[in-house]
Formats: structure tokens, sequence, C-alpha cells
């Protein structure tokens, strides 16, 4: 177990390090960290099922402006492992990584708010012209954020993995049989935060097209996706020859048509 938890620690460490020092790689989402804690654990199958699940609850997650999300690593990552190591599938992860990651959630604004120290000081280094000490300053921060998560990863699987299959045991097959329901109603709520930022009056007509599809023509979702790829390309070319016709008849000397109407420079 020692050897687990301190491979699942490394897992959500690198998962929190994406977008901070990694670029935008994606190694964050719970598709991801699912699989590799069941590379871990030894049942791929079952981490990519649960990453899977939990994915549709938090696709629509983002940090907007100053606010922070869910930790996603640490809630999806010790989720995923309790689900496995308990034996019971999605509807434990669904029970617990939720839960988690709001918890987790404190622990990264607090991170963030003493990183904010070590950005004064890369400021003064940076005006005493010591670049030692600007490079330094700039990796203590990343290094903090992976701690915020192995650590309680490490210590959650190596602690408290066998306390909390216990208590899963515990728990009645009614109250497990209604967290898989809650459970299917949850990705729902993933895509309705998705569609709040996505949505638009111009952009409606094709969501309801593909729904249309799907309820009534009976595709399936790598059908409609592929039709609107087509129907994308088809609007991209036709935007795109009308765009050029109408350059081509409005001529060089007419005026911009970015703007109302002439100007007047006289």
């Amino acid at each position: 177990m020692l050897i687990d938890a301190l491979m699942l620690g490394i897992v959500a460490g690198i998962g929190i390090l994406d977008g901070r020092i990694f670029g935008v790689m994606m190694l964050e989402r719970p598709l991801v960290t699912g699989l590799l804690v069941g590379l871990v654990l030894g049942d791929v199958k079952s981490g990519i099922m649960i990453g899977a699940q939990l994915e549709l609850i938090w696709m629509g997650i983002a940090g907007i402006g100053a606010s922070t999300p869910p930790d996603v690593v640490t809630g999806g990552v010790l989720g995923t492992a309790f689900a496995i190591l308990s034996g019971h599938g999605v509807a434990v992860a669904l029970a617990l990584a939720v839960p988690i990651a709001v918890l987790a959630q404190s622990l990264g604004v607090l991170v963030r708010i003493i990183n904010g120290y070590f950005l004064h000081k890369a400021d003064k280094y940076a005006e005493d012209a010591n670049f030692r000490g600007v490079t330094l300053m700039m990796w203590v921060p990343p290094i903090l954020f992976f701690l915020s998560v192995f650590l309680p990863t490490f210590l959650a699987i190596l602690m408290g993995a066998k306390e909390v299959t216990a208590l899963i045991n515990a728990v009645p097959k009614t109250i497990l049989d209604g967290l898989t329901i809650a459970g299917n109603l949850l990705p729902a709520i993933g895509f309705a935060l998705l569609l709040d930022m996505l949505f638009s009056k111009k952009m409606v007509v094709f969501f309801f097209l593909g729904f249309l599809a799907a309820s009534y023509l009976k595709l399936d979702i790598t059908a409609i996706a592929l039709f609107g790829t087509c129907l994308a390309i088809i609007i991209y070319v036709v935007m795109n020859r009308d765009e050029k016709s109408s350059n081509t008849q409005a001529g060089p000397n007419d005026f911009d048509n970015l703007t109302e109407g002439e100007i007047d420079f006289e």
C-alpha cells in the first residue's frame, strides 16, 4: 500500500502541475488521472470508466478570473482510487470525489495566498538584478502546488483506504443504489455548466439540431459529431465564398466595410 500511495501521490502531483509548468496538456482531467490510477492499482478498465463518469460532471468547470474551482485532480484521483479499492465502482467515486474536490479547493486557495509572498520577493530580486533569486522564486510555487495534492493523496491512501473501504461496506445497498441513480443525473449538470458558457442565440439552432438527430433519428454521438463537422465545413466554405464575392464587387476604391460609412479626413 505504501508504493501505491506514493505512486498515486505522484499522479496527483503531475496533474496539478498541468497548466502551471507543463502547459495545458489535459493531464489534470479525470479521464487521464482515472487511467493512471487504474494503471497503478491494476484495474485499468475501472479507472477509465470512473474517470469518464467524473469527466462528465466536471467538464464544464473552469476558473474564471480570481475564482478557484473545485480541485478536480485530488477529487478525481482519490475518488477513483477509493472506488477501485472498495470494489463498489462508480457509486463510491461520485459520492467521494465531489466532496473531496470541494475540500481540496480550500487548500488550493491557501497555496495561492502563500505564493503571493514569493511573487513580491521575485519583484524585489528583479530590482536588485538577482537572477538566481528570481529563478528560485519561480520554482517555489509549483513545488507548493505539487505538495498541496501529493501529501493529501498520499496520506489518504496510506491511512484511509481501509477505513473508507470498511465504511463503504457498512453502507446499506439501498443507499449505494440511490447514489448510483443520482450519479447518472450528475453528468447532466456537467453538460449544463458547459452549455451555460457556450450557449448563444446564433448557436442554439445547432444544439437543437443535434438533439433532434439523437432523439428521432436514433444517431449515436459519433455520427452526430461527424455530421456536425461536415456541416461546419460547408458553412465555412459558403461564408468564405460570399465574403470573397462581396469584396470583389466592392472594388478597391470603396470604403472599408468595417466602418459605418466613409470617413472625411479633411
